[in-house]
């Protein structure tokens, strides 16, 4: 017992020797306020989340303390203020677990995240918290800026539509349900690393490359292996098995809903989003999937009269179909016949620097600003690279860092991230947001840097569209800054910056062949931009498929999913993803991009009953492209509207109010279909 003793005094001691200079304690008095990675250490971040709830605890405490009326100032302004060091702490730790994880840095999550859920519990079920806020909710606004309206409004839906009305048992329960919810969110993500993993040493490739592996891989039997081995992550009844997890998950999500009064969770999701409920949202979806299958249902007879071609020539056994795992084989032969374009052509023009610079030419010719190389600034990984982004003027727009090849350590995917969101401090400063893009692209192989295929090269405008949203935002307030809008929103801006990226005049500036430095040919750029719908019945099928997918299974009550868990949980959930598509009509050569189990977007990354929004922000990108298009794509006054109405605004406004701000008419669903070739 006395050694016992002696080692959690010798635990103590090192926690408090550590605390005494955890960087997250402290004044960051690097570069531009860069987080000190060189100085961050995994024993740093449990004591700096529980020193940074602490210190909320108080300063919450002290606005409920405040013997003087609620106001907007004394109550509003001061939360907006509060959490300074649970900011910091969780803008490194949430970018960093997702980037350069490791097992220890699992358990760390796992316990930040129990830990952060607890605490926000007690501050979105605090009734007398909740009565302040209501007090000026119900009081006349008329004295406030819109942005202060819609950070109390967004703070007093957060108390409704978290618990604040329920007694307390029932809060109890929500409590232990928004608990287990996040502990299985995480345990669902760090099972899919592995298993992606597990995929990249079974094949030797990650399965970031799975895309480019599929297209040029002759070997069909390989195929079918690496498609099977693709589609079943977290399906093989191992120990990464996400299968009960994704069902429980949808079951306390449900019982979550039911406490909240909706009957299902999708409903509870889509009352604050703006597509308002999941009837729109299955309705939307029904009419782009039925376009979207008579397009893929054209694009098989094209790809079978190849394979028809092979048969014949001895390939393949007579009778051979095509299979999902034929798709990107095939296709490519395709486009190769009508396009006369192979990617082997033009991957030597978009080695990784060049298209990176193509995305600040881009940003440059659009919105006047510039972006230039720093070194000398800490960085988490020796992959990652520092930019400052400033305005026309020179004045400092923020700080941007790429991160784009695979690692181990990496989840899949590709996204954007800030370190520090913009706001402004109390005593009037524009603090400048850090962002940061993360991708799994076309690494540098012993031969060659990093050549970018064609949807490497939309993934990194993408990204950045999201980094611009995040870097020119111009709000008082955290809460509503940059992407912090409506889900089927905040995609709008991303994929409308992928319009930019192969305009011949942007091509110009940046697709240069990596070895002779010649410009992109003209005859290439041409052939690109002809190819730009092919394949689009298929792109667009798993696209909605797999939105379809995610609504079916938060449209169940609670009742269906406890159905769902009776006996064989593995057939339980293939039936339903099988009934699902059947339902939809998706033909047999097509699966959902994602598959329940390794459906991360819904059941660890905030898109629950929110997939759909891709689609729906599609549309608005593409009718305001369209007004580009009619008022010049180049027409300054048009980007500025642009970047006035929506990259400053944030969410400081609502979505639609916006939008019309911007289009003056509604936008036309049309605008979609036109894109994608499917009207």
């Amino acid at each position: 017992m006395k050694k016992v003793f002696l080692a959690i005094g010798a635990i103590v001691a090192m926690t408090a020797c550590v605390q005494t200079k955890n960087p997250f304690l402290e004044e960051w008095k690097t570069p531009y306020g860069i987080p000190p990675f060189d100085k961050i250490t995994l024993a740093d971040y449990i004591p700096a989340v529980k020193a940074g709830i602490e210190q909320q605890e108080k300063e919450l405490q002290a606005i409920l303390d405040n013997p003087e009326a609620p106001t907007f100032k004394n109550t509003i302004d001061a939360y907006e203020y509060s959490g300074e060091i649970l900011d910091k702490v969780m803008g490194v730790l949430s970018n960093l677990q997702e980037t350069d994880g490791n097992d220890e840095m699992e358990k760390i999550a796992e316990e930040a995240t129990e830990l952060l859920t607890k605490h926000e519990n007690s501050i979105s079920m605090n009734k007398k918290f909740f009565e302040r806020v209501k007090a000026i909710y119900d009081a006349d606004q008329s004295a406030l800026t819109r942005e202060q309206q819609l950070v109390l409004k967004n703070l007093y839906k957060s108390f409704t539509r978290n618990g604040v009305d329920l007694d307390e048992s029932s809060q109890e329960r929500l409590k232990e349900i928004n608990v287990k919810i996040a502990g299985l969110q995480q345990k669902f993500g760090t099972n899919l690393l592995a298993e992606n993993n597990a995929f990249k040493e079974k094949f030797g490739t990650p399965v970031s490359s799975y895309t480019s592996e599929m297209t040029s891989c002759e070997d069909r039997a390989r195929r079918e292996e690496m498609f099977k081995a693709y589609s079943s992550r977290g399906n093989n009844g191992n120990e990464y098995d996400n299968k009960s997890i994704a069902l429980e998950i949808l079951k306390l999500r449900a019982e979550k809903a039911r406490m909240l009064g909706f009957d299902t969770f999708a409903a509870y999701v889509l009352d604050d989003q703006m597509a308002g409920n999941p009837a729109t949202v299955d309705e939307f979806l029904d009419q782009i999937q039925k376009a979207s299958n008579a397009k893929a249902k054209q694009e098989v007879y094209d790809m079978q009269k190849i394979m028809d071609e092979d048969i014949a020539a001895g390939k393949l056994p007579k009778g051979s179909k095509i299979q999902p795992w034929d798709w990107f084989y095939y296709a490519d032969k395709v486009r190769a016949r009508k396009y006369a374009l192979d990617e082997s052509q033009t991957r030597p023009y978009f080695m990784m620097e060049n298209v990176r610079n193509g995305i600040f030419a881009a940003a440059h010719k659009v919105y006047g600003i510039n972006v230039e190389p720093i070194d000398g600034v800490p960085v988490y990984n020796p992959a990652v690279e520092t930019f400052k982004v400033t305005d026309s003027d020179g004045s400092l727009l923020g700080i941007f860092m790429t991160d784009y090849f695979p690692r181990s350590s990496k989840r899949g995917g590709a996204w954007m991230n800030v370190f520090r969101d913009q706001y402004m401090d109390k005593d009037g400063n524009d603090v400048r947001p850090i962002v940061v893009n993360v991708g799994n692209l076309n690494a540098p192989t012993e031969t060659e840097p990093g050549l970018f295929s064609i949807d490497n090269v939309e993934t990194t405008f993408h990204e950045f569209g999201h980094a611009l949203h995040g870097l020119l935002t111009k709000c008082a307030y955290k809460s509503v800054s940059g992407t912090s809008v409506k889900r089927d929103f905040v995609e709008t801006f991303s994929q409308f910056n992928e319009n930019w990226a192969f305009q011949p005049e942007i091509l110009a500036e940046y697709a240069k062949h990596y070895k002779t430095g010649e410009v992109i040919p003209d005859s290439l750029v041409a052939k690109i931009n002809n190819a730009r719908k092919f394949n689009q019945g298929f792109m667009t099928s798993e696209l909605c498929a797999a939105s379809i997918l995610d609504m079916k299974w938060h449209e169940l009550t609670m009742e269906d999913l406890a159905k769902m868990s009776e006996g064989n949980q593995a057939a339980n959930v293939a039936a339903f993803e099988q009934k699902v598509c059947q339902e939809m009509g998706l033909i047999d050569e097509i699966i959902p991009r994602y598959r329940t189990t390794y459906f991360n977007h819904i059941f660890n990354s905030g898109y629950s009953a929110g997939y759909y929004s891709y689609l729906w922000a599609e549309v608005l990108d593409k009718d305001a492209f369209e007004y580009f298009q009619e008022q010049g794509i180049y027409n300054p006054a048009v980007a500025s509207k642009f970047r006035r109405t929506f990259l400053e605004r944030g969410g400081s406004e609502e979505p639609m109010v916006l939008y019309m701000m911007f289009r003056g008419a509604q936008p036309d669903p049309g605008a979609l279909l036109r894109a994608r070739g499917l009207e």
